[in-house]
């Protein structure tokens, strides 16, 4: 806090009602110990990370642009509103998830209603990006070959991964800040992709 902050109020309220800088060191250590935090958390979680959509490696390798072109989408919304987290993200993905997930299984377009002014803005930025990918393959292809499906399998991942690198906490960026590293601003995921070289990391 750029302070004096005593280890208990630190360890109690950091990104609980503090709003930690990303570059402090006891921040960035205590993220390098949340292991077993996070372990425990992500069975919690587990319902909610669509446990009953398998994700093989192979499409990992096969649709690493999807993968990175939707993680742009939600690393220029964090830029764009400084005051999102984490929470926000997984939020905003999950919405998704569960629209593409009832188009797969059913055929039928229905968003997930949500009041969050917040969470609507990162969903437009996604769709977005999901429409310059299917644009940019009609360019290069001549036709499009993303399925729903496929949508559906990136942006589960993703959620996965946010829900394995958040620490929970009400104020964490955590994963914000993963995401942020890996685009530095002005960089086009969709036309830097095949330059850039892998960048996914299971989680």
């Amino acid at each position: 806090m750029h302070g004096r902050i005593c280890p208990q109020c630190c360890g109690e309220q950091r990104e609980v009602t503090l709003d930690c800088p990303s570059d402090c060191p006891y921040l960035q250590q205590a993220r390098e110990h949340a292991t077993a935090q996070s372990d425990r958390q992500g069975e919690r979680d587990r319902e909610a990370m669509f446990p009953e959509i398998e994700i093989a490696e192979q499409f990992l390798y096969e649709r690493e642009e999807l993968i990175l072109g939707l993680s742009f989408a939600l690393a220029r919304s964090a830029r764009a509103d400084r005051s999102l987290t984490d929470r926000d993200l997984i939020a905003a993905a999950s919405s998704l998830a569960k629209s593409y997930q009832t188009l797969v299984n059913s055929n039928l377009i229905y968003e997930q209603p949500t009041a969050n002014v917040a969470h609507q803005s990162i969903a437009r930025e996604v769709q977005t990006m999901v429409r310059e990918f299917r644009e940019a393959e009609q360019q290069h292809l001549g036709h499009t070959r993303l399925r729903d499906a496929e949508v559906l399998k990136a942006l589960v991942f993703l959620l996965r991964m946010g829900l394995a690198r958040t620490s929970g906490r009400p104020k964490s960026r955590a994963f914000i800040d993963f995401l942020l590293a890996q685009f530095p601003e002005k960089q086009s995921a969709i036309a830097g992709a095949e330059d850039a070289g892998s960048r996914i990391v299971i989680p």
